[in-house]
């Protein structure tokens, strides 16, 4: 993966560093975390931090451990959710090999690879999506009275 480090877009100079998956994720989740360590006042915000779809959880489990890690070591305190586990028990519901590619159903060959035609962006609703809601609904009710 590519990571922008200096120079101008717009000039065509930009210089990048290589840098695998994981280095980088955790870069963007420590950079975040700084900032809502500097810029949120919990008495009054609540942050949740969601786990990823459960193909990209397969595909690295160390970007899950990573985002655990980061959260867990904040200031101010982050809830969380762990969606990848409870998802996974679900597979019927993540849609991502029931897609359309330029106008056509993937075939079966292409619904048995997921991680090469897999469109992790489209989820069935209702369904497992209404469940991770649910999960924010319910962390934001039983804190309200704290």
């Amino acid at each position: 993966m590519d990571i922008y480090r200096r120079g101008s877009f717009d000039e065509g100079d930009a210089d990048y560093d290589e840098v695998e998956r994981p280095v980088a994720y955790g870069r963007l989740l420590k950079t975040w975390a700084k900032w809502v360590d500097k810029n949120i006042d919990p008495n009054r915000t609540t942050v949740f931090f969601s786990s990823m779809s459960p193909h990209l959880f397969i595909l690295n489990r160390r970007l899950f451990a990573i985002a655990a890690n980061v959260t867990q070591s904040m200031k101010i305190p982050t809830h969380f959710l762990n969606i990848s586990t409870l998802s996974e028990y679900r597979k019927d519901a993540h849609t991502s090999v029931y897609t359309i590619r330029q106008g056509k159903m993937l075939t079966a060959e292409q619904q048995a690879d997921p991680n090469t035609y897999a469109d992790c962006i489209h989820w069935c609703l209702p369904g497992l999506p209404d469940t991770w809601n649910e999960f924010i609904y319910t962390n934001i009710i039983s804190r309200r009275d704290d």
